[in-house]
């Protein structure tokens, strides 16, 4: 699909832009208002220079795309990884826009990242690029114009860098980063939240199409803070998780594995690799384990048109982003594999950083309890408009949870006098 857009046209640049599209084409948006919602409101591409441990002078690429800000700041993960590009960092913005506005959070969406291996830096090295790419990009900061967040291959640790070398510029302003140590400000349940959002929203959907939660066999593939969060909080709930991988090796146990002394067992060795009372398993076909929930908790684009009809599950988690491809979404629907999207399944971290700013700006924390139960019923909520739309209009969960988010942002674009 093509739509010829004024000087520009949008086709199949990125899953984000695809399903944006196929929205739009639902709710006959005009070609203006498309460019309007398709391009980023800034752009910044920075060098970051940074002294590495042996001496030498290393020069690393850094982005922030700030996408739209209809709704509020700009809110949207900072990620330090190789592949880290521009189109990545924009396809990744726009998706905050849609989560943000599907979730009814009153904020914009933004990207940031850096192309950079962290697993081959020092703490050291990782604390001075943080501090290079804030004193580079940190007029664009602020706690009322955007405000960063952990993503892939960040955590709290690097939000305190953030929120340290922003303050020395612009003078204490914890609300300005989110994602922090709960000691600098941070919220409780936040380092969490996006892998127990995800679990809330596999319970809601076990409960009403089923199968049942309880005794349900899940696949997790990506054991970082989401996969591993997700892991533990489906199994509380009653959930087998049969499988899992990282970047280093993939584990099976038919029975369920005991996610607690996986745990245990990678905060020992750094992987699941090695763990005893499991098989190991090939990574590349771990995705094609038969079970009841999928859940993608890595990189973008591992579900494709090459192992789609392999896939065995009866319904698909996305808690990764854009794990999967716009062709192998064809597939899936196809095969009545149902897919609950990743602006609906992972919006509990930002969802959970806003509440982090409203405790920020009000300077008074919630208990964890709070955070909890304020973050099931947004969460809750937001699933039930996809569901319900879903059935009405005879469409995917995903569309379905476009045609809401971009519903959200056009509104406020026209209460805004924009058009």
């Amino acid at each position: 699909m093509a739509n010829n857009l004024g000087d520009i046209q949008v086709k199949d640049l990125n899953t984000t832009s695809f399903q944006f599209q196929a929205a739009a084409d639902h709710l006959g948006l005009s070609d203006e208002l498309r460019i309007l919602l398709v391009m980023p409101y800034r752009e910044l591409v920075v060098q970051i220079p940074v002294r590495m441990d042996d001496g030498r002078l290393a020069t690393f690429n850094g982005y922030r795309i700030q996408h739209n800000g209809s709704r509020g700041p700009y809110k949207g993960g900072l990620r330090y990884h190789p592949e880290v590009d521009h189109d990545e960092v924009l396809s990744l913005a726009s998706l905050m826009t849609w989560k943000t506005a599907l979730v009814d959070i009153p904020m914009g969406g933004a990207k940031g990242g850096v192309s950079c291996n962290p697993r081959f830096m020092s703490q050291s090295e990782l604390q001075r690029l943080t501090r290079s790419f804030v004193s580079k990009i940190h007029l664009l900061l602020g706690p009322s114009r955007d405000i960063p967040a952990p993503d892939m291959n960040t955590n709290p640790q690097v939000m305190a860098w953030i929120m340290d070398e922003y303050g020395k510029l612009h003078g204490y302003s914890p609300a300005v980063v989110t994602g922090k140590p709960v000691e600098l400000g941070g919220s409780l349940g936040r380092n969490e939240a996006t892998g127990r959002g995800v679990a809330m929203v596999t319970g809601a959907y076990a409960k009403r199409f089923g199968p049942a939660l309880e005794g349900a066999k899940a696949v997790i593939q990506g054991y970082g803070n989401v996969g591993a969060h997700a892991a533990y909080f489906l199994n509380e709930m009653g959930a087998k998780v049969i499988a899992v991988a990282d970047i280093d090796g993939a584990i099976l146990n038919t029975n369920g594995l005991d996610i607690k002394a996986l745990d245990e067992h990678v905060k020992d060795a750094g992987s699941v690799a090695g763990f005893p009372d499991s098989e190991p398993q090939d990574p590349a076909t771990l995705l094609e384990l038969e079970c009841d929930y999928l859940v993608p908790a890595a990189l973008g684009g591992v579900i494709t048109q090459f192992n789609a009809d392999k896939i065995r599950t009866k319904a698909i988690i996305e808690a990764a982003n854009s794990p999967t491809t716009t062709n192998a979404d064809v597939i899936l629907n196809n095969r009545g594999i149902k897919v609950v999207p990743d602006i609906l399944a992972n919006a509990g971290g930002v969802t959970v950083s806003y509440f982090e700013w409203v405790q920020n700006i009000q300077q008074y924390r919630w208990d964890l309890e709070r955070v909890n139960r304020e973050l099931e019923n947004i969460l809750l909520n937001a699933f039930e408009r996809v569901m319900d739309r879903a059935v009405a209009e005879n469409v995917s969960y995903r569309l379905s949870a476009y045609l809401i988010a971009i519903e959200e942002v056009v509104e406020a674009t026209k209460l805004r006098g924009v058009i």
